[in-house]
């Protein structure tokens, strides 16, 4: 299932965001997650490291504003919705830290809140509305563009715990909620596209 089929995900992101929020507020641990960052940790090597701080930058609103723009220029049908779909990212770069501030969950190594992750947030905002407005390219070019968006949301949650700011629960629930608000969005265009 992609974002060709909004409701769905949008039905499961925010399922998976809303558990997973009401768990880390009540237990504060997800089980897993020390595991989980410590075999991430154990198979990062310096080099990685450097790469993944350049990764990083793809959850970054200095590069998400100019994507954005980009975005708006290549696809028609965001250009006609631009409004959509700026307000997509920028709901997506605020609402983590309202969340964050509600559930107050530390991050692994800084007292900061970190559930959600913003970075994990934005990216799967971001590249979540590729996904969905690749659907305008033919078959081919639609499924490369697509693999490569979900690919970035996969590897700027990887950045977020191998650069030691997150832990694993944290990037999943920023990735459901990033997913949860680019299908939301895409409903939305949907129904304007059909009220016409």
């Amino acid at each position: 299932m992609t974002l060709a089929h909004p409701r769905g995900v949008m039905t499961l992101a925010l399922a998976l965001f809303v558990a997973l929020t009401l768990f880390v507020a009540i237990s504060r641990t997800v089980p897993g997650d020390i595991a989980i960052r410590e075999a991430v940790l154990h198979v990062s090597s310096p080099p990685l490291v450097v790469v993944m701080r350049v990764v990083n930058m793809a959850g970054d609103w200095r590069l998400l504003f100019p994507g954005t723009l980009l975005m708006l220029l290549v696809f028609d049908r965001a250009r006609r919705r631009w409004w959509l779909w700026a307000g997509l990212i920028i709901v997506a770069a605020g609402l983590p830290d309202v969340v964050k501030a509600i559930v107050g969950r530390p991050r692994p190594e800084a007292t900061s809140w970190g559930f959600p992750s913003g970075h994990s947030t934005a990216a799967a905002a971001f590249f979540g509305a590729i996904v969905y407005l690749a659907g305008a390219f033919r078959p081919v070019a639609s499924r490369l563009v697509r693999a490569a968006a979900l690919f970035a949301i996969v590897l700027v949650g990887l950045a977020r715990v191998i650069l030691r700011a997150h832990w694993p629960s944290d990037v999943v629930g920023g990735i459901a909620l990033g997913l949860t608000l680019a299908a939301a969005a895409a409903v939305i265009d949907g129904i304007v596209s059909e009220r016409g």
